[in-house]
């Protein structure tokens, strides 16, 4: 069952099978997986792994143990992925989708730079730069807005930058890295929140006179490539009750 083209390990691969499911809506909320002795049957692992699996899906928050019951798929919007993990995700993949996610109002134009633009592209004020935009949607509605700014002197060698479609032949990272010669070896990340403006909720779809008061999450990346240059800027605006989770390996 497992893609054996995959290199993570057993229990990383049987909880992102079953991660596909529930945030895509195939496992409904209330629906039980598999147990333990099952798991490792149906996967030919050890019920060590198995366990490990759907610990892994609780730590996510997709799922939760119900003591002589088994394990229960749980309602609960995806959390958002930042830039970096957008763009890990795209070299491994060739997509920046999280898993359940599709997008889709892909726009793209050429426009003066904001200032906050100009300055994380070391470019002045006004000054043309390209803007591609984004929806991210998974079953409970937008994961995040996303816009990408990229300094315009790349639209002569990759056209298709400034075109309203989603691009094709990889990431825009890719695309340029390709274009250049030149691979992207620094990224620059910031996490904040803010309380929606009416510019905010016309980009996620919401009516500016009812938007939640909550914050959301706010998520910066910016991208440098081997000569210092910086190649893109980018802007996430998290859907209401959105939040943002990573995971790392803990060495001891």
């Amino acid at each position: 069952m497992a893609d054996q083209a995959d290199n993570r390990a057993p229990y990383a691969q049987i909880a992102a099978h079953y991660a596909e499911l529930i945030t895509s809506g195939e496992l409904q909320p209330g629906s039980l997986l598999p147990s333990i002795k099952n798991l490792s049957q149906e996967w030919s692992v050890s019920a060590a792994t198995a366990e490990k699996a759907l610990r892994k899906l609780r730590n996510e928050g997709l799922v939760r143990g119900i003591h002589g019951i088994g394990t229960e798929v749980l309602d609960r919007p995806a959390p958002m992925s930042s830039g970096a993990q957008r763009q890990d995700r795209g070299r491994r993949t060739g997509s920046s989708w999280g898993t359940g996610e599709r997008s889709d109002s892909h726009r793209a134009s050429v426009v003066p730079a904001p200032t906050d633009v100009a300055q994380a592209l070391d470019i002045k004020p006004g000054s043309n730069v390209i803007r591609r935009s984004r929806v991210y949607r998974d079953r409970h509605g937008i994961v995040a807005h996303s816009t990408s700014w990229i300094p315009v002197r790349y639209e002569e060698l990759i056209p298709q930058l400034t075109s309203s479609e989603r691009l094709t032949g990889g990431t825009s990272l890719q695309l340029i890295a390709q274009a250049t010669g030149r691979p992207i070896t620094h990224r620059f990340d910031t996490a904040s929140a803010r309380l929606l403006t009416p510019e905010d909720a016309e980009l996620l779809e919401l009516d500016a006179t009812k938007s939640p008061r909550e914050p959301v999450v706010v998520m910066t990346a910016k991208f440098v490539d081997s000569e210092g240059t910086v190649v893109e800027y980018g802007v996430d605006l998290g859907g209401p009750g959105r939040s943002w989770q990573t995971e790392s390996e803990v060495n001891q």
